[in-house]
């Protein structure tokens, strides 16, 4: 890091010493006690512009006070089958750790349908999931590594993905806003596997659209990935979609629930749904813990962001008419 980013880094941080009590609560929250590495992150996100960075963290620190995100751990989505129901159908999880020790997050991207609960449910279970990851899973693969692990791996399995997914879009630009406003540069690459067609055609549209530091994380693999993951982690790590050559289904795994990190069952969602009923019975003290989603308010999407996705909708919508085309001259 050169002197200039040094003294800005200064400078962002007098900024953020002058806000009120409340404020340095959850900024507390936020950092776990490494205030200049958080505050790299928002001036990474904003190009190291201090005065846009500093803007950024105000709205995310005003955000996590509004919508109580410092408690988020201690509402859990009961009862259990309602939140087997979330997971089944929004379809995330922690397969392992790479050899650098970075926790390899796992998400089902084709077979993720988000029809089984509200809105809210699964924004709330995406935030948890995201605090539980700052609070407990990076803090314990610092230790274990003994040194600061501040971000994660991707892996997006697009198996099963349809056109279908363009009614999702809103769903996932609301969660994909939350993290850009509020977990910013969490995640150290994203690798793309088992990619169909209709992503092949969407990805060169959208690619052009993205910021460079954005395309640098993103790298679609061939096929399932195997031999390129496993470079960078441990067999026993890589997720179930990955471990066969031929694409497989992100839903279920041969093996039964043990290797699907995505199932309720599997040991980090059973160590994070019993952390946040633990934490309930905490805040609750003994009263009865309360059904209901928690609404937390959605930001708007920047402006590129907002194109992106009306770029993917545009795309996906050319796609069904390219389909219907064929069908209609089949037939």
């Amino acid at each position: 890091m050169n002197n200039a980013q040094q003294e800005t880094i200064k400078l962002f941080l007098s900024l953020i010493e002058n806000v009120d009590e409340r404020m340095k609560e959850t900024f507390q929250n936020m950092h776990h006690g490494y205030i200049s590495d958080t505050l790299v992150r928002f001036l990474r996100a904003r190009d190291w512009n201090v005065q846009k960075a500093h803007k950024m963290l105000i709205d995310c620190l005003q955000w996590r006070i509004q919508n109580e995100i410092d408690n988020i751990l201690a509402k859990p989505i009961i009862p259990t089958d309602l939140y087997r129901a979330v997971r089944d159908s929004q379809l995330v999880g922690l397969s392992g750790y790479s050899k650098e020790g970075l926790p390899v997050i796992a998400i089902g991207v084709g077979f993720s349908t988000f029809d089984k609960a509200s809105v809210n449910y699964y924004v709330q279970s995406h935030i948890q999931m995201n605090e539980y990851r700052d609070r407990v899973v990076l803090p314990e693969a610092t230790e274990k590594t003994g040194r600061h692990i501040s971000t994660c791996l991707k892996v997006l399995d697009m198996t099963g993905l349809k056109l279908s997914a363009l009614n999702q879009i809103k769903l996932l630009t609301t969660i994909a806003t939350i993290d850009d406003m509020n977990y910013p540069e969490k995640t150290k690459t994203y690798y793309i596997v088992n990619a169909p067609y209709i992503f092949s055609a969407c990805w060169k549209t959208v690619k052009p659209l993205l910021q460079e530091r954005t395309k640098r994380k993103i790298q679609v693999l061939q096929g399932s990935g195997k031999d390129e993951l496993l470079k960078i982690m441990d067999y026993s790590a890589l997720p179930h979609f990955c471990r066969k050559e031929s694409p497989g289904s992100s839903r279920h795994s041969r093996n039964g629930t043990s290797d699907n990190c995505f199932s309720l069952d599997h040991t980090f969602h059973q160590q994070l749904y019993n952390y946040i009923k633990h934490q309930a019975t905490l805040i609750e003290n003994g009263l009865m813990i309360k059904e209901g989603s928690v609404h937390v308010d959605f930001p708007e999407p920047a402006p590129e962001d907002a194109k992106i996705a009306k770029t993917i909708a545009c795309e996906f919508q050319s796609l069904c008419k390219s389909l219907n085309g064929l069908k209609v001259n089949g037939e």
